[in-house]
Formats: structure tokens, sequence, C-alpha cells
């Protein structure tokens, strides 16, 4: 696969487009979005953020003309005007079975998160931490009872718990695959969700082939999109299986690391 191929580029956010450090796109890296922009290349965004979220990401990236979104690990999706065409919550069925046994066994924070709101079953100084370390001290998780869910669309249900527990917790989350960026916590989405599902409805939208499309990502979250891609690029501050999942591994983030990428691919 060439660079000159590509029609379409996937970009997970923290620690891919955006840099944990700065809390900004890198000017390299803005530089030849625009470049990328003008030659026609679709630029897209693939996130296991939800849409609210996307306010918490500054004026330089809400103000570029991304062409659309694939947001909470791909089971939400909006064009270029953030108007959504495909949705797939959690079922409904999954997560009675799931509340009950969260409520009456777990010790460990658990995040249920929806569209415009995020709530906890509780808190505690481990998600302080990796809240603070995506900028979102101002806007703590509140603390909820979880059967609000069988009422509310949810999108994915994030436990705080290592991978060591993950097949505890898939057990009793029928429907549910685990899609971990962290160590320190997992996205359970919906079976038939993640990454490529959302990257298949934008290309579907457009017009846009696998073959034509790169991605770039650097967390677990990311492997199965980087496998799906045409050209999959891990960043260099992933974790080697990550970088292991890609066909490309370019420089760290804070060391131009996009740029590097779309030289090395002829696209720049």
């Amino acid at each position: 696969m060439k660079g000159n191929d590509i029609k379409a580029v996937f970009f997970d956010i923290d620690g891919t487009l955006m840099s944990f450090t700065t809390r900004k796109i890198p000017d390299s890296a803005l530089k030849a979005l625009y470049t990328l922009k003008e030659k026609g290349i679709k630029l897209f965004i693939a996130s296991g953020r939800p849409p609210i979220q996307l306010t918490l990401l500054g004026e330089q990236f809400n103000s570029f003309l991304w062409d659309g979104y694939a947001l909470m690990n791909g089971q939400y999706c909006t064009d270029e005007k953030r108007e959504m065409f495909y949705s797939l919550p959690v079922s409904k069925e999954c997560l009675k079975v799931l509340v009950p046994w969260i409520k009456e066994n777990a010790d460990y924070p658990c995040t249920f998160m929806e569209l415009d709101y995020s709530y906890d079953i509780r808190f505690n100084e481990g998600m302080y931490n990796y809240l603070k370390q995506i900028g979102r001290t101002e806007m703590m998780v509140p603390v909820d009872d979880p059967e609000r869910c069988y009422t509310h669309d949810t999108y994915q249900v994030c436990p705080y718990v290592d991978a060591s527990f993950d097949e505890e917790f898939l057990r009793h989350a029928p429907g549910l695959k685990c899609a971990r960026w962290t160590p320190d916590f997992a996205d359970m989405i919906p079976e038939n969700g993640g990454k490529p599902e959302g990257m298949k409805q934008l290309m579907n939208k457009y017009g846009i082939q696998r073959e034509e499309c790169m991605a770039f990502g650097d967390g677990g979250n990311d492997i199965t999109m980087l496998e799906y891609a045409g050209i999959g690029v891990a960043m260099g501050n992933a974790a080697d299986h990550v970088k292991a999942a890609a066909d490309y591994v370019t420089d760290h983030v804070d060391n131009d690391g996009l740029l590097k990428a779309f030289t090395h691919f002829g696209m720049i």
C-alpha cells in the first residue's frame, strides 16, 4: 500500500493526535492536516470519548473541519456537522444482567457513559488521577445509581480494574467485549462494535474502501483499528503490543510523529 492511494485518515485523539503534555495538536501535525485537507483527503476522528467531551479539547481541535467522527469506540458516528447517522448503544438486556452484579460485588469505580452524561457507581483516587491526566478535573464524574441505564442509552461501561479481571467482568456482561486502552481501566462495548465498525460506517457514507484508509493510534483500543486499516500506524509512544499490530511505527506524538509518518508514505 502506498500513501498516494490513501483517501481517508482516522485519528485516535489522546496520545496520537493530541499530546498528553501540552493537551494540543503539535504544530507540525496541524500543518500536515491542512495540507492533506487541501489534497482532498478525508480526515476522521476515531475515539473512545463521548460527544460531550469534544468541547473539552479546546479551540484548536474544535475549529478544525473534521470530515466525521467515530466516537464511543465506534458506537456513535456523526458527519462533519456532528449530526449522528449511526448509533449502537449497549443492549438493555445486557445491562439488566450486569447492573445487579456490579451493585452487589463491585468494590471499584465503574463509569457508565451516555452521549451527554457520564456517571460512576463510586469515586476513588485512581479515577481522579486519570481524569487529571486527560484534563477533566473541572468536570468530575458524578456518582449515580447505575439502574439509570435501564431508561437511558449507555454506549460503554468502563470498570477501573486491571486486565486480569476482564474475563470475570465479561461473564456478567452478555453481549459485551473489552476494548482496553490502558492498564488502569477497560472500555466494555457491544460485541459488534469497535473502532473498525465506526470506520466502516464513515467509509460507507463517503464511498471509501478499506484499502484506501490509514489509521493512527497509540492505545490498546486502537489495535483493531490499526489492523483493519489499509495502513495502520502506531505512535512511538504506544505500548509494544500496539506497535506489533501496526504496519508502521512512527515517532512520539511530541516529536513530530504524525508529520514523519505522512512524509514516510509520501503524502506530504
